[in-house]
Formats: C-alpha cells, sequence, structure tokens
C-alpha cells in the first residue's frame, strides 16, 4: 500500500453509540487531541477523565439509523451530545464549526492520530487519578 493510500485509509475514523443507533464516520485529521477532568466532563461522562477529539463539523457524518445525536445545552457555547436511545455519550457540538468526539466512542482507538498530548483541568480530577498525555516515542 502506497504512503498515500495509507493516508487515506487513516482518514476515516468510525464510531457510535453503545446500542449502535447513533453511528458516526470523521473524515480527515482530527486536532486537540487531549484529556479532560473539568466537573462538566465529569458529570457528562460519569469519568474521573474524558479523552476527546475534534473535527470540523462539516467532517462528520451521522451515519447510524438514529441519525444525529440528541443534545444538551451545556455551556454558551457547546451542547453534549448523547443517545437518546440507550444514553451513550458521544461528544460536544461546539457553536464554532467543531464537533469534539468522545475516543471512547470509536471503534478503533489506537491511531497515533488519537492519542492525547495535553490534559486539563489537572486541579478538578481526583487526587489519587495520575493521567499521562504524551506520544511515545516513534
Amino acid at each position: 500500500m502506497t504512503t498515500v493510500a495509507v493516508r487515506k485509509k487513516r482518514s476515516l475514523f468510525t464510531g457510535g453509540c453503545l446500542c449502535g443507533a447513533i453511528r458516526f464516520e470523521a473524515r480527515g485529521a482530527p486536532g486537540k487531541p487531549h484529556t479532560c477532568s473539568c466537573k462538566m466532563c465529569q458529570r457528562h461522562s460519569g469519568a474521573p477523565t474524558v479523552a476527546w477529539v475534534e473535527f470540523d463539523k462539516d467532517a462528520i457524518a451521522w451515519t447510524g439509523p438514529g441519525g444525529a445525536p440528541s443534545v444538551y445545552r451545556s455551556s454558551d457555547y457547546s451542547s453534549r451530545a448523547f443517545c437518546p436511545a440507550c444514553g451513550s455519550s458521544i461528544g460536544a457540538i461546539d457553536d464554532a464549526p467543531v464537533v469534539a468526539l468522545l475516543l471512547g466512542s470509536f471503534d478503533k482507538t489506537n491511531s497515533a492520530d488519537l492519542i492525547p498530548t495535553g490534559h486539563s483541568y489537572r486541579s478538578t480530577r481526583p487526587k489519587w487519578w495520575h493521567v499521562e498525555a504524551a506520544k511515545p516515542a516513534t
């Protein structure tokens, strides 16, 4: 496989919710892969930390039988996305033309492009929880 073919193959990311009603395809290079421990992310996910990656809104296609996810307006600039059938958290749809997807909703999470490179809100993570956000040496 040529380098161009490998890049094209990697440029498509797929994923969805627990029940499969909400499915997505994300095309292109993911941006700002990071982890976050803010209270909003904790409450949205039920986890002490979540891992996110961003795509341009136009790079996302909602492909499952449920169409686009339901949303809850969580701040002045963003809405949290979830499946109305099973309740799975999918990500956040920002007012800026950005969709931030939770890495746990991806079918395959081993792409080097998805490795978090930073961590937000360390001060609100539980003190026993330690998050390393660094790409491994290649």
